[in-house]
């Protein structure tokens, strides 16, 4: 998991005046296409998967896991309903923000402002690598660099949502899997 450079205990303390916690049940939606959520969660424990709905079917695009941050990004920095779906996969613990909230402390805290940063930073490296993987690695380098990369997502996301993040069907992956076992 990447490391994000922590905020001291004062923009902590800061912060957490602001928190309130929260759980979601496993297959409760956090996040849903079309809406506001109104609302910034830090997952104390629990995995999250982030999908869109394109002709009926589930794209899943990223996982969210412990330390990690859940949010629209088009209603936090744009004011638009959310474009995406997630989901909890397992039991979430959280912590809950208002968006409204949230904006002010990155608009008046600088060190909120630099972890906001760094946040992102490392979110577009990963959909940058993703989307070059996708257009330049074979469907087994794919899941093999996926491997590497998330190994605790691959220990607790089911297949179809891993196949589909890899951009291959479910099929596809078993039989991959399959053979790199016996290799």
């Amino acid at each position: 998991m990447r490391e994000v450079t922590p905020v001291s205990d004062e923009t902590a303390a800061l912060l957490a005046e602001y928190l309130t916690e929260c759980c979601f049940e496993k297959r409760d939606i956090v996040l849903k296409a079309g809406y506001f959520c109104k609302y910034v969660w830090l997952i104390e424990s629990g995995m999250v998967r982030h999908y869109w709905m394109v002709d009926g079917n589930e794209i899943v695009t990223s996982f969210s896991l412990e330390g990690q941050v859940i949010f629209s990004m088009d209603e936090l920095y744009f004011g638009k309903k959310s474009q995406e779906y997630a989901q909890a996969v397992e039991p979430i613990e959280a912590y809950r923000i208002s968006v409204k909230d949230m904006n002010r402390l990155l608009s008046t805290n600088l060190e909120l402002c630099n972890w906001g940063r760094l946040i992102h930073q490392f979110e577009y490296r990963r959909i940058h690598q993703s989307h070059k993987e996708r257009l330049t690695l074979a469907a087994k380098d794919r899941y093999l660099a996926f491997t590497q990369e998330f190994p605790e997502v691959c220990r607790r996301a089911n297949l179809y949502d891993i196949a589909s993040y890899l951009g291959i069907t479910p099929s596809t992956l078993s039989k991959m899997r399959m053979k790199l076992r016996d290799v």
